[in-house]
């Protein structure tokens, strides 16, 4: 059963990954953020793509989801492990922490959200009532607590249209509509992961308090710097994750 990885903000290479090759893969929706990059992760066969390219250059806006979707399945990917950075608006949910949410709650707008949309033969309707996969995200939760990391194990992915970061009155609304975190890649990525039928899991990476919810301004300085210890912990779960996969 393949498995990928996709990193975002952060995580555009995989430390470890001991790179056999890269495949370049065109698909019917245009290009994905780059060619797929195959290897071997702590004994294990992974697939990794830099979501917002190797060189991080697409905002999150401009990601072509489908086709990212749609080349690694063309691949043979039946488990995807998607890795985001996040603003932290739950208490909980503090610079540097790592977690694993269970809902979305979708604020984009003008992205392509569905493969079903054009010569269809019916309607198609999928169900999104829990959007990750919960047994995918049972292993994410047991490979932290093996690495004693202190992660969140569940809460609300509040999804905005981004390039911008959000106004303190928008973070209070999603406040008030439930939402523990908030990033700009977690839709449609895990809409369109169901609609093709992967295994869909998301580990966030807090970077920054929400607007709002600090006095002190956000400053790429501070996404980066907790962006770092949050990204070695990501890289220590995925080291007690990855050998225990089936194959």
């Amino acid at each position: 059963m393949a498995v990928a990885i996709i990193g975002g903000t952060g995580l555009t290479r995989l430390d470890h990954l001991e790179i056999t090759h890269r495949e370049v893969v065109h698909t019917p929706y245009g290009e994905p953020s780059g060619p797929i990059t195959h290897g071997i992760l702590h004994g294990r066969e992974v697939l990794f793509l830099a979501r917002h390219g190797y060189g991080h250059t697409i905002p999150p806006h401009r990601v072509n989801y489908r086709a990212n979707l749609w080349a690694l399945q063309h691949l043979g990917v039946e488990r995807l492990f998607a890795v985001a950075a996040v603003g932290g608006i739950h208490e909980a949910m503090y610079p540097g922490r790592v977690g694993f949410p269970d809902q979305v709650i979708d604020y984009t707008w003008d992205r392509k959200h569905t493969f079903f949309e054009d010569d269809l033969t019916h309607v198609t309707h999928i169900d999104f009532t829990y959007p990750y996969d919960d047994a995918m995200r049972q292993l994410l939760m047991a490979a932290a607590r093996e690495v004693d990391l202190d992660a969140v194990e569940g809460g609300t992915y509040g999804a905005t249209q981004g390039p911008r970061l959000e106004t303190a009155a928008e973070i209070r609304r999603m406040k008030r509509d439930g939402c523990d975190v908030v990033g700009m890649t977690g839709m449609p990525e895990a809409a369109l992961a169901r609609e093709l039928g992967i295994g869909y899991a998301s580990c966030t990476v807090v970077a920054n308090w929400a607007a709002g919810l600090d006095p002190a301004p956000i400053t790429m300085e501070e996404i980066e710097r907790h962006l770092n210890t949050g990204m070695e912990n990501v890289r220590q779960l995925f080291g007690a994750l990855i050998p225990k996969l089936e194959s």
